[in-house]
């Protein structure tokens, strides 16, 4: 049996009522907090989908498949003297984080998910900082001599295909080319993070109202 209680404050009459769990309409109302949590958390998922997150993540999963080729390729040539990049192994590292959070991006498409998109801002935390430290370590690439060059002892002669400026030329376009990559991805991992921050966000908020 259902209980009510009346109470008057400053002109305003409040009716509380306690329904027991044995009720028929509190099986109603639970169907319905449900329903609106459900279409709530669709609302803001379609809201993470406005940035498209099938093309951030073809762009992540196309980059990531990148990093991972020239890394095998560059490891493979630089066996003897590998450069910082590749003696970081940052080509590999930042090309599977790329690959998971493309991967992850393209499925939140297709799902109304709300823990995908938090999962997506997780790992797109991670792309930003790798692709900072990706940034980073390319540019440090490119200030220094090459892997073999550099002189340990005082007037130490370095070996003659130092002298060769088309294989600096040639190593500093490359890692010019994995910057532009790196602030691309970093640019299409913060994109993602804006509009997955904003979803969790009116989630919580949405989930706090019910």
């Amino acid at each position: 049996m259902a209980a009510t209680t009346v109470t008057e404050s400053g002109g305003v009459r409040i009716i509380t009522e306690v329904i027991p769990a044995t009720d028929p309409r509190a099986a109603q109302l639970a169907l319905g907090s449900g329903s609106a949590a459900s279409a709530g958390t669709s609302l803001q998922v379609q809201g993470f989908r406005r940035a498209h997150p099938k093309v951030l993540g073809t762009i992540h999963i196309f980059t990531g498949i990148i990093h991972i080729l020239f890394g095998i390729i560059l490891t493979a040539s630089e066996h003897e003297n590998p450069s910082l990049p590749v003696a970081s192994g940052i080509l590999f590292w930042l090309g599977i984080l790329l690959l998971v959070s493309g991967s992850l991006l393209v499925e939140s498409e297709k799902r109304d998910n709300i823990v995908l998109v938090r999962t997506c801002c997780v790992v797109n935390v991670g792309v930003v900082l790798g692709a900072l430290v990706a940034t980073a370590v390319h540019g440090a690439a490119i200030t220094r001599l090459p892997p073999g060059c550099e002189r340990r002892v005082p007037l130490q002669i370095p070996p003659e295909w130092c002298l060769n400026a088309s294989g600096k030329i040639l190593s500093n376009g490359l890692d010019s080319t994995f910057v532009l990559l790196s602030l691309l991805e970093f640019c299409v991992a913060v994109a993602a993070l804006a509009f997955g921050y904003e979803a969790v966000r009116q989630h919580s908020y949405t989930h706090m109202a019910l």
